[in-house]
């Protein structure tokens, strides 16, 4: 039996808290940002959670 290999796409691109929340990036903050609102531009800048199938599929990829 094969170990399972950690996706390394994934591991750069998603976190794993404590708890077992998966948090990743937003997108929207690479460029074209002086047309964006301070406010906006602040919310992209934080940590999102995701939930349901799409983060079971993450933690397989990652490995937990």
């Amino acid at each position: 039996m094969k170990k399972q290999k950690t996706r390394k796409a994934a591991l750069k691109r998603f976190k794993i808290t404590k708890t077992g929340k998966v948090l990743h990036r937003g997108q929207g903050l690479r460029h074209l940002k002086s047309q964006k609102t301070k406010k906006r531009l602040r919310r992209l800048k934080q940590l999102k959670e995701i939930k349901g199938k799409f983060k079971r599929k993450i933690k397989k990829m990652i490995g937990r």
